[in-house]
């Protein structure tokens, strides 16, 4: 049975989320402030978060969002919100957000998305590391290490350095990484992508070493060991 904490502050979507995710068998903790919400992320071990952007008690979703990587909680987080612009979005998923579902929503549709959020956290069977060059990934460990210093990420950027390593010294397109790395199509207008390579790239690659991942022009990108 997954353990799932809910952060909702209206009562009857609280209601609602709780029973879909009961049915789905799921044991639901919940929370209705940012603050309460965080506390309990933080002192306990959940297999998903579904959090709401909105929330009373001064510190709102994406502010609790933000404590929690900074506390070093990588638990898979499912942003609700009914802001569905674009940009509204990608400030989600840069704050350490894994997905974003737009209100009003299904709940199967829900629960569909936080089963592929906790089926990335387990490891591939038989899988025990991938290393490429002087970089190293352990799934069962979840463990990260450059030139044997380790590599903290956030969830989507291990999920993106993982899908990656599995297609050492192939192109991977956009396409492909909205598709392995979010599980759905975002619009393609977007530069979650860039944006999450980005800090791939900071973090791998200090100052003075040789890049790790490319960018193929018009394709996408690739990761190999540098020359």
């Amino acid at each position: 049975m997954s353990n799932v904490l809910v952060i909702e502050d209206d009562e009857q979507t609280l209601a609602e989320i709780v029973e879909a995710l009961t049915d789905h068998s799921c044991n639901v903790q919940t929370a209705s402030t940012g603050r309460d919400g965080l506390m309990l992320a933080v002192a306990n071990s959940y297999d998903a978060i579904v959090l709401d952007r909105m929330l009373p008690g001064g510190l709102e979703g994406l502010g609790m969002l933000a404590a929690l990587r900074s506390a070093s909680v990588l638990t898979p987080v499912l942003i609700l919100s009914a802001l569905s612009a674009v940009d509204e979005r990608v400030r989600g998923l840069r704050a350490g957000g894994d997905d974003y579902l737009t209100k009003p929503f299904e709940f199967i549709e829900l629960t569909a998305r936080l089963d592929a959020l906790m089926r990335r956290r387990e490891a591939a069977p038989g899988v025990q590391e991938y290393q490429v060059g002087r970089l190293r990934l352990d799934p069962l460990k979840r463990e990260v290490t450059c030139a044997g210093r380790p590599v903290p990420l956030l969830p989507r950027e291990y999920r993106l350095l993982e899908y990656l390593m599995q297609h050492e010294g192939q192109v991977v397109s956009r396409t492909m990484l909205f598709e392995a790395v979010w599980d759905y199509r975002l619009d393609e207008r977007t530069n979650v992508i860039d944006v999450h390579i980005s800090r791939l790239r900071k973090k791998l690659d200090p100052e003075g070493t040789a890049p790790m991942i490319d960018t193929v022009r018009g394709s996408g990108y690739m990761l190999h060991a540098p020359d």
